[in-house]
């Protein structure tokens, strides 16, 4: 990404069109800023449901981590107005409704790492750490969490 491409021309680009942040399904926000810092909560994703390696294909967990991912920028959008003001990606935390036998978790979360890169460059390079879990509510096959660094 050049100097001259915004987040915002990045998703248009990739044809991605940000809606309003899914709501709550709990007592809780979809983000808290403190300082210089947001902390997402974690978004699953509607279109995808149940455990990789049994329902799923890794292929399909690949989208619904990308899936999941639009949902968390739309967060950001919602929060920041302008994604522009994001100065880094810090950290994402990706739990995958898997099988017992599933150990493929890192290549499902390259979906939201490659969209990361795809719309924010080298500000969208973050540390991750990607688990399997053995449910994950309404039976979700992804949910992830970020924490973002901003600047005014």
């Amino acid at each position: 990404m050049n100097n001259t491409q915004t987040p915002e021309s990045q998703l248009e680009k990739l044809g991605i069109e940000l809606g309003k942040p899914r709501s709550a399904v709990g007592n809780y926000v979809g983000c808290v800023r403190t300082g210089n810092l947001i902390f997402t909560s974690g978004q699953g994703v509607d279109q995808y449901h149940g455990k990789l390696g049994e329902d799923l294909t890794v292929e399909e967990g690949y989208a619904a981590s990308r899936q999941s991912m639009i949902n968390l920028i739309t967060v950001l959008k919602h929060e920041l107005g302008d994604l522009s003001k994001v100065k880094r990606v810090v950290k994402i935390l990706g739990m995958v409704n898997s099988a017992p036998d599933f150990t493929q978790q890192p290549k499902v979360m390259d979906g939201a790492s490659d969209l990361l890169v795809e719309v924010f460059g080298e500000k969208g390079k973050h540390a991750r750490s990607a688990v399997g879990m053995a449910q994950l509510p309404n039976n979700t096959a992804i949910e992830i969490e970020m924490i973002v660094e901003v600047e005014e």
